[in-house]
């Protein structure tokens, strides 16, 4: 990637991110590069788009939550230092991916790009999965009791993660395939779930 490009991005793009909810900060972002790049290798794709796409997968946060998959993308493609560097296709492709990672999205990514960024943005570290769903929790529902936060995040994680829950896998990761056995082991056991999503209400209660 041309060091101009990259510090754009590093510069310009991903200092947004600290203006989101703490699920999505900086920390997030880079997390979902370093991802992004991991699942690259096995696949023939421009390296730069497949950065570019994680750098601005989440950006239309910005603009609210509800469709930040369609507001993201739209950004993506309208960016005036990002037609420098890639063609009309290539900024469609791009967009189509920042379109197509959304989790509760029922149809299947057009391109490899948007399945890359979609198992990326996956992180099915069950740890991390609790913790930012309580973050969530605690951001836009901060009068609820811990037991109102506990059923709010079991139940949310089951309709997102659990047996029959809408989350696809549309790569075969194991790193996320491994991790999604473990939320579906642990959805068996409230008590121990209870535990850890206490112990991520009790550290960040005062924080958010």
């Amino acid at each position: 990637m041309e060091k101009s490009l990259l510090t754009y991005l590093y510069q310009q793009i991903i200092p947004i991110y600290r203006h989101f909810d703490q699920a999505h900060q900086m920390d997030h972002v880079e997390t979902v590069i370093i991802n992004s790049l991991e699942i690259a290798k096995d696949y023939d794709v421009d390296m730069d788009m497949v950065y570019v796409v994680a750098c601005f997968h989440d950006i239309g946060n910005k603009f609210g939550r509800n469709d930040h998959h369609l507001t993201g993308g739209l950004f993506l493609y309208n960016d005036e230092e990002l037609k420098k560097y890639f063609t009309e296709e290539q900024r469609i492709i791009m967009k189509e991916a920042v379109e197509d990672h959304r989790a509760s999205n029922d149809y299947e990514p057009r391109t490899i790009y948007g399945k890359i960024i979609a198992e990326a943005d996956r992180d099915i570290d069950p740890d991390i999965v609790i913790l930012r769903t309580v973050l969530f929790g605690l951001k836009h529902y901060p009068d609820l009791s811990f037991e109102d936060h506990f059923v709010r995040a079991y139940d949310h994680i089951e309709e997102k993660y659990g047996p029959n829950g809408y989350l696809k896998l549309w790569l075969e990761t194991k790193k996320n395939r491994d991790g999604l056995n473990h939320i579906h082991e642990l959805l068996k056991d409230k008590n121990e779930m209870k535990t850890i999503i206490l112990k991520h209400y009790q550290n960040n209660k005062n924080n958010v």
